[in-house]
């Protein structure tokens, strides 16, 4: 466990911000700084082929020591880069050693309540760790990437555990939605794969988000107000108008399950121009498609009602839901359920209300269900982990590996 605390918090601290408005790959040099790193680490394990490419992707194997010829190889998945939506540079970890269930007092400014996070009542008595309330943690995914070299740090020790190959896999760029633009399904050669990507202990995904992104341009006049009259068009005005006709009650912060949504993650601009992006999510292929139609017509009412061309939009497809590539072969949910029941957690079956590399990567060729990483409230100030999760995240890995030389 303390290993694994220590090697979380050394990661935790390495900045891997990403930036959608980069168009180099990976979006930001700090993130092949943590990968090179990565690799490095792998071969002192020895894990003797280890590499990184020119874009980033750690990719490495553990040779096989069973003889049975028919076990499949089996990989595991994590991202180094963190959420754009709030620093990762300077984290400061604050460790927790046994949470007593109260309100977490991050700094002098910032406490982090139980009113507020409900979720803190399943950790009492948990070893916890926390932002200091400046930074977002980087439990999304740096959870996920610890838990992955602790257990092959410890198959690598214990040389008498039976297994098939075992495939690792680091990338960057996640949180952007360019995780896998450039990886290589082939190269990787898993036939199954894992992320480690979630959140609360027992939790198995397979399910994800269909989801687009929307661009809007909204195109206003821009006159001295005081000589405005009957000639300004306020864009930022049209933008309120345009997001007043999508329905507040399928904003994320009024939905929950397999329930979709429109999110406006961005306005920016004055009053002559303003540019909004939304994002779109549906687990529904046929309610994903109606939502994108919604988008279409908002913008042609809103032209209309001002009469001429005032907003144009421009959509794209990011990823579909993985229950379409994985449900074609269960095995590879059956054994991490198999997995988790021998060491003790109750698997929780549910979709993800968001996506991972693993989506895609379903797409690609490689089928990739999502396991919990420990972490919690991802993206911001309130972040927070448990070493209990992460340890049994850990103890899961090398369970799975266990468990497909016996399937």
């Amino acid at each position: 466990m303390e290993n694994l605390v220590d090697r979380f918090i050394r990661y935790a601290k390495i900045t891997t911000d990403s930036s959608s408005n980069s168009e180099s790959f990976p979006s930001t040099p700090c993130q092949m700084t943590m990968l090179n790193m990565l690799c490095e680490e792998l071969k002192e394990m020895g894990v003797k082929d280890a590499t990184v490419d020119k874009y980033g992707y750690v990719m490495a194997t553990i040779p096989s020591n069973s003889d049975k010829k028919d076990i499949p190889a089996i990989g595991f998945i994590a991202h180094v880069d963190t959420s754009e939506d709030m620093t990762g540079a300077n984290v400061n970890p604050q460790i927790i050693e046994e949470y007593d269930g109260k309100d977490i007092v991050l700094n002098s400014e910032v406490t982090m309540t139980v009113a507020d996070f409900p979720n803190l009542k399943k950790y009492v008595g948990q070893k916890l760790i926390t932002t200091d309330g400046t930074t977002l943690l980087g439990a999304d995914d740096k959870a996920g990437v610890a838990e992955i070299m602790n257990a092959v740090s410890f198959i690598m020790e214990n040389p008498e555990i039976e297994h098939g190959e075992i495939k690792i896999g680091f990338t960057p760029d996640e949180e952007i939605g360019r995780g896998v633009d450039f990886f290589d399904v082939e190269k990787f050669g898993a036939k199954f794969a894992y992320t480690m990507d979630g959140s609360s202990l027992g939790e198995l995904e397979y399910e994800n988000f269909n989801a687009a992104v929307a661009t809007i341009s909204v195109q206003g006049r821009s006159v001295h107000p005081g000589y405005a009259k009957n000639m300004m068009l306020n864009a930022f005005t049209v933008a309120q108008k345009i997001d007043s006709i999508l329905p507040s009650c399928e904003r994320p912060e009024h939905t929950e399950g397999r329930e979709g949504f429109f999110h406006l993650i961005s306005m920016t601009g004055s009053v002559d121009a303003v540019k909004m992006t939304y994002i779109i999510r549906d687990h529904s292929m046929p309610l994903f498609e109606e939502r994108k139609v919604k988008m279409n017509e908002t913008i042609e009412m809103v032209n209309k009602i001002y009469g001429r061309t005032v907003a144009t939009i421009e959509m794209k497809d990011q990823y579909y839901n993985m229950c379409d590539i994985v449900s074609k072969d269960m095995q590879i949910v059956d054994v991490a359920v198999k997995a988790m029941e021998k060491i003790g957690v109750k698997p929780i079956i549910k979709p993800i209300r968001g996506g991972t590399d693993g989506s895609r990567l379903s797409f690609m060729g490689l089928p990739c269900p999502n396991i919990f990483a420990g972490g919690e409230n991802f993206h911001g100030r309130y972040e927070f982990a448990s070493v209990q999760t992460m340890t049994k995240a850990s103890d899961l890995i090398v369970e799975i590996i266990k468990m497909w030389v016996k399937e």
